[in-house]
C-alpha cells in the first residue's frame, strides 16, 4: 500500500487506486472542482493510478492548468456532438467543427464544409453536449506508436493531424477516446464528461461560440461579450493564413520543407505593411489628429510598429515624432509598490499624468516644451535639451500601455487623438482541434528578447509572467474595444523562427526549478515546429524586435 502525503497528513491507499478515487474523498473540502493533481511535483490526470509513495496536491478549475483541462474536455464534447449531428456536405465529406481562437470567455468555432451555424443548430449541438455530459462518458487515453496514430487519423479523415505528426520527432502519440470517437489534444483532459457541467453554445457571425467559466469564476457562466474589433482582426489574420494556404502547424511545416518559405514570409510582411498603411491613411484622412496613442500588452511589438507607422505617416506628408509614455514615469521614490513590496510600473499611478497632460496641452497651444527622458538606472526623470514645438503637419506617436485608458489623456480633445490597440493575436492552430494560445506566443517572444537585451534566464521570464498577465488584465484589456484601430502583430511563421532561440533557454531550466514544468511544456509545444533561420526575415519585421538584427532601435 503506497504511502501518500496529502495536505500534511499521511495516508495509505491500495496500489493501483486512481487519483480520481482519492479526489472524490477530498473534493468536499475544496470550493472549486479538482481537475488534475500534482504527484511528486509532476502533473497527472485523474485517470492515472497510484503506484508508489509520494506527495499529492490538487489542481482545481481556478488554476490555469485545471481550467485548460476543462476547456479541452468541453471542446471534445462539442466535436463529438458535431460528429453525431452534422451530416455530409455537398462534396460528400463529413462536416466538422474547427476550434478557431479565444474570444473573451468563449472560444470561436467554425463549421468546415460550407455550413453556416444558426441558432437552431447551436441549440441542437448544445442539447447533444448535455446528453453526453449526463452520460458521464469516460475519456480513455491510449498511447500509440506514431505510425499507428497517423493511420488512425487517416482512417478518420483527419488530414490536419496526419500532416502534423508526419513532421513530429517523437515516437509515440497520446490519443483520447470518447465513446467510439478518437482525437488528439495538446494537454491534459478530465477523466469523464460529467465533470463539464457549465457551458453554453450560441451562434455567432456564421460560426459558434462555446461559452465556458473563467478561472476567476469557475462556477459561473457570464454573458458572452461581443468584441467586434478583436474578432475582425482575428478573422483577418485567419484570412491571411488562407492566402498562403496555412491554417495549421502541419501546413507551415510542409511549406518550410518544400523550400517555399521565403516567398511566404515576404507575403506575410507585405500584408502587415498594407495594414499599417491603411491605419496611416485613416489617421491622415481625419485631418485633426495630433496624438497617435499605441497601446497593447507585453511583447506585442509596440516599438517596431510605432516606427513602421511613422514611416507610413511620412508618406502622407506628416511629420511624426515617436515618444514613450515611460519617459513620464514618476521618480522612483513615488513609484507605487505591489503587495510584495516590489515596484509596480504597470499601474497608471506610476505615470506623472499631470505633467504629461500639461506638456501635451502646451504643444496643442503652440508652445515649446522640453521632452523628458526617464533614467532607469537612477530612477529619475532627466532633461537633455530635446525641445519640441508643433508646426504644421507635426504629429506625436506615443507608445505606452496606458494609451487607451481615457484617464491618461483626459485633458486632450477627442478630435485630436487616435488610439491603436496592438496585440499578438495568434490564429495559427496546431491542428483543427488544438489552438495556440496567444499568451504562449507572447511569452516566447518576451523570453527571447529578455535573454538578448537584458541577459534574463528563461526561468526569470516565466517567473514574472503571471504578474505581467495580471497587469494586462487590469490595465490594458478592459480598454481594447475603445481603440480606433486594432493591429495584429503576429506573423504566421514566427514560432518557427523563435524555436531556435527559445529552445536552448528552456533546456537550461533545471529540474529543481519551480519553472521547470512550464519550460518542459513549452519545449514540447515547440517540438511541433520545423525550425527556420532568420535569413529571409526583413530588417523592419516585427519579428526582429525579439530575435534581433532589426533596423529600428528597441
Amino acid at each position: 500500500m503506497p504511502t501518500v502525503m496529502i495536505n500534511g497528513t499521511i495516508r495509505q491507499y491500495d496500489k493501483g487506486t486512481t487519483y480520481e478515487t482519492i479526489v472524490k474523498e477530498y473534493q468536499p473540502k475544496y470550493n472549486n472542482s479538482i481537475a488534475l493533481v500534482y504527484f511528486n511535483g509532476k502533473m497527472r490526470e485523474l485517470s492515472r493510478r497510484l503506484e508508489k509513495d509520494g506527495a499529492l496536491s490538487f489542481i482545481t478549475t481556478s488554476d490555469n492548468a485545471g481550467h485548460n483541462a476543462y476547456v479541452r474536455t468541453a471542446q471534445m464534447m462539442l466535436i463529438k456532438a458535431a460528429s453525431e449531428i452534422l451530416g455530409e456536405t455537398e462534396t460528400g465529406a463529413a462536416a466538422r467543427v474547427k476550434i478557431e481562437f479565444s474570444l473573451g470567455n468563449a472560444c470561436f468555432c467554425s463549421i468546415l464544409g460550407g455550413i453556416r451555424a444558426t441558432p437552431e443548430l447551436a441549440g441542437k449541438l448544445e442539447e447533444r453536449m448535455r446528453l453526453i455530459m449526463e452520460k458521464n462518458i469516460s475519456i480513455i487515453k491510449k498511447t500509440y506508436p506514431i505510425d499507428d496514430a497517423i493511420e488512425l487519423f487517416r482512417r478518420q479523415g483527419m488530414k490536419d493531424k496526419e500532416k502534423l505528426f508526419h513532421y513530429r520527432r517523437s515516437s509515440t502519440v497520446n490519443v483520447y477516446r470518447m465513446d467510439g470517437y478518437s482525437d488528439y489534444f495538446y494537454g491534459y483532459m478530465l477523466p469523464s464528461t460529467g465533470y463539464v457541467r457549465r457551458f453554453r453554445l450560441q451562434a455567432y457571425k456564421g460560426g459558434l461560440v462555446l461559452i465556458l467559466p473563467t478561472t476567476d469564476k469557475p462556477f459561473e457562466l457570464e454573458e458572452f461579450v461581443d468584441q467586434p474589433s478583436l474578432f475582425e482582426q482575428l478573422m483577418l489574420s485567419t484570412k491571411w493564413g488562407d492566402l498562403v494556404n496555412i491554417s495549421t502547424v502541419g501546413d507551415l511545416n510542409e511549406q518550410i520543407c518544400s523550400g517555399s518559405i521565403s516567398d511566404m514570409i515576404l507575403v506575410q510582411e507585405a500584408l502587415q505593411e498594407r495594414r499599417i498603411g491603411e491605419i496611416a491613411q485613416k489617421i491622415h484622412d481625419k485631418g485633426s489628429i495630433r496624438f497617435v496613442l499605441v497601446a497593447g500588452p507585453s511583447s506585442s511589438g509596440k516599438t517596431t510598429f510605432s516606427h513602421r507607422l511613422a514611416i507610413q505617416l511620412k508618406s502622407f506628408g506628416l511629420r511624426p515624432h515617436i515618444i514613450s509614455m515611460d519617459d513620464y514615469f514618476v521618480n522612483r521614490d513615488r513609484t507605487p509598490v505591489d503587495i510584495d513590496g516590489n515596484f509596480n510600473f504597470d499601474v497608471i499611478e506610476a505615470l506623472d499624468l499631470e505633467l504629461f497632460n500639461s506638456d501635451m496641452v502646451d504643444l496643442l497651444n503652440g508652445e515649446t516644451i522640453e521632452m523628458p527622458h526617464f533614467d532607469f538606472k537612477t530612477g529619475r526623470r532627466v532633461y537633455k535639451g530635446d525641445f519640441l514645438k508643433f508646426e504644421e503637419n507635426d504629429i506625436l506617436v506615443i507608445e505606452g500601455i496606458h494609451g487607451l485608458n481615457p484617464v491618461s489623456t483626459e485633458s486632450l480633445p477627442e478630435e485630436n487623438k487616435f488610439k491603436i490597440y496592438i496585440s499578438a493575436l495568434t490564429s495559427l492552430n496546431i491542428d483543427e482541434h488544438n489552438r495556440i494560445p496567444s499568451t504562449d506566443a507572447r511569452l516566447l517572444r518576451r523570453m527571447v528578447r529578455d535573454a538578448r537585451t537584458r541577459n534574463y534566464t528563461a526561468q526569470e521570464t516565466i517567473r514574472s509572467w503571471k504578474k505581467v498577465r495580471n497587469g494586462e488584465e487590469q490595465n490594458i484589456f478592459p480598454f481594447q474595444e475603445s481603440a480606433d484601430a486594432v493591429f495584429n502583430s503576429v506573423l504566421i511563421y514566427e514560432l518557427a523562427i523563435l524555436k531556435q532561440f527559445a529552445e536552448p533557454l528552456l533546456l537550461n531550466v533545471k529540474t529543481n526549478e519551480p519553472e521547470y514544468y512550464e519550460a518542459k511544456r513549452l519545449i514540447k509545444f515547440l517540438d511541433y515546429f520545423v525550425g527556420i533561420d532568420t535569413t529571409p526575415v526583413p530588417g523592419n519585421s516585427l519579428c526582429r524586435e525579439f530575435v534581433g538584427g532589426g533596423i529600428f532601435p528597441v
